[in-house]
């Protein structure tokens, strides 16, 4: 039986008393989130803790209790990929060579400190090797699928299987090879350090090849974290089920992880006022209304996630280390740029449709009362934080107004939200929560076909959610989705691809890479660790 909803749909002309506040608040929320000072709250920045520092600020005055697991905040690391520690040096014949600027060890090499007096042109057992780049890169220089790194790492190795104890390249050719420190490489550890040394300093002391250097150096390479937060507030109305209601907070600071529309390379803020600042405005108004609600049938926490822009790094700390039991929980509600519904279409997609059978009786798709078009989607995956819920059977919903060309791009502005369009939007969320909280049940969940994360497309998957936060070697599967190349290969939640052909898997970055290199009907072998077993098996694009 279809649920008649009974809200206000506001325009400029009729608003009630309460509506006004609302859309007031709102819009005050955005303003404060998207202003140049928070700096586009990169999850781990100085911003993000200032939204983090009004957030909290908002759930006191609401009244709600802390439920973070530091009073309302929830802390957690987020990997940046690893450093060139400060006591790293490099000094041939008693000059010190500045790091970054005249070398780079790899961030595969091992702490190790070294003294010798190797020759150039001399490869001999227990002593650095000098490598020339030169070879490869002319041999290879109208190969499209050539991958220098991949190469260094393969043929190190073998140096050092035949007793190179370090291996020092140089490039003599005037061949640009493009090597810089790759902070994100996560490769397995090489048994030898590599050095680059650049083209000008290699110049300078590497003109003799049949000189001998004296040599002096230490590597030492460490991970590099920051520190996220999400934020969580309670209602406890001493039910028995707990509704969530999420949305993130963090943005893209100036765009330095890599997400960002921007393609001029100029440094610029990115306020996200839509991305995400409309949600958490959301977040924090429905916060209000359901604290003073007759709603009283489920108990409300509310989550303001940090990290998501990273690949849903504080939706999947939480659900990993939940403050309340996950058992509880009813359902939850994920609002993600909720800020631009367009007044010509007036669409709000609304996607988890299918992770309950009872959200076909409380979303009426043909409510002509609505002040939007409802447009649905049944699955409970995709890149925004219900899907962190989702992978833990919880029946989720995940409310969006829509793309538009502000994404990702410093021009996402507050003046740019259709804040009556957002008004209309809490008020249909809230009178979600207020005919599902009067049945006084507890929702059913069903699985539902799995949405790939990311933006590029790829002629082939393998139909794996990968796992953004995993800091190892390799792509950790979140997810397999049943009928694709990964489950008929036999891969399961919590395998970690490490090869695909003869391409070895190192990171997200790297598996994409790959993919990109296969074609649908390619057969090749997959490699995966499962705990501490590897295994290989057929797979068929």
């Amino acid at each position: 039986m279809s649920v008649l909803f009974v809200f206000v749909a506001a325009s400029a002309q009729k608003l009630k008393k309460a509506d006004k506040a609302i859309l007031a608040n709102l819009q005050a929320h955005i303003q404060y989130l998207a202003d140049d000072k928070l700096e586009g709250r990169r999850a781990g920045s100085e911003g993000e803790q200032l939204a983090m520092e009004y957030i909290i600020g908002q759930f006191k005055a609401i009244g709600l209790s802390p439920k973070g697991t530091e009073y309302y905040p929830q802390s957690f690391e987020i990997n940046e990929g690893k450093k060139i520690d400060s006591i790293t040096y490099f000094i041939i014949n008693n000059n010190k060579l500045e790091t970054g600027k005249d070398y780079f060890p790899f961030p595969f090499s091992p702490d190790k400190k070294i003294e010798a007096l190797p020759a150039i042109a001399i490869q001999e057992a227990d002593m650095p090797w000098f490598v020339d780049l030169a070879e490869p890169l002319e041999e290879n220089k109208n190969n499209p699928h050539f991958d220098m790194e991949e190469y260094i790492r393969t043929n190190s190795k073998k140096a050092a299987d035949r007793g190179a104890s370090a291996v020092i390249l140089y490039n003599s050719s005037g061949i640009d090879d493009k090597l810089v420190f790759n902070g994100k490489d996560k490769s397995e550890q090489s048994p030898v350090p590599v050095i680059y040394i650049t083209t000008e300093t290699a110049k300078k002391y590497f003109k003799d090849k049949t000189a001998t250097l004296d040599i002096k150096f230490r590597t030492s390479i460490s991970v590099k974290n920051r520190i996220g937060h999400n934020v969580v507030g309670y209602i406890d109305n001493r039910a028995a089920t707990t509704v969530i209601l999420g949305a993130h907070f963090d943005h893209l600071g100036y765009g330095q992880d890599g997400n960002s529309m921007l393609r001029t390379g100029e440094k610029l803020i990115h306020n996200g006022a839509d991305d995400n600042a409309s949600g958490t405005a959301a977040l924090i108004e429905l916060a209000r209304i359901l604290k003073t609600s007759k709603a009283k049938n489920n108990n409300y926490l509310f989550i303001a996630f940090s990290g998501e822009e990273l690949g849903l790094f504080g939706s999947k700390y939480f659900t990993d280390h939940p403050t309340i039991d996950l058992s509880t929980v009813n359902y939850m509600l994920n609002m993600d740029m909720v800020g631009r519904l367009n007044d010509s279409t007036k669409v709000l997609a609304v996607g988890g449709y299918g992770t309950s059978p009872k959200w076909a009786s409380v979303i009426n798709t043909q409510d002509k009362k609505l002040p939007f078009v409802i447009k649905i989607d049944s699955s409970g995956s995709g890149p925004s934080d219900h899907t962190s819920f989702y992978r833990k059977d919880i029946p989720v919903l995940f409310f969006f107004t829509g793309q538009h060309r502000d994404y990702h791009r410093p021009s996402d502005d507050a003046d740019k939200i259709n804040y009556t369009g957002e008004l209309n939007v809490v008020n249909y969320i809230n009178s979600i929560i207020n005919n599902l909280d009067k049945e006084n049940q507890k929702l059913a969940f069903l699985k539902t076909r799995e949405v790939q994360m990311g933006t590029r497309a790829f002629s082939v998957t393998m139909g794996i959610m990968p796992d953004y936060t995993y800091s190892g070697n390799g792509v950790r599967a979140d997810g397999v989705t049943e009928g694709r190349p990964a489950s008929k290969a036999g891969l399961q939640t919590g395998d970690v691809i490490i090869q695909l052909g003869d391409y070895p898997v190192s990171s997200v970055e790297t598996y994409m890479q790959t993919l990109g290199k296969f074609k649908k009907g390619d057969k090749t072998k997959v490699k995966f660790k499962r705990g501490n077993e590897t295994i290989e098996a057929p797979v068929e694009f």
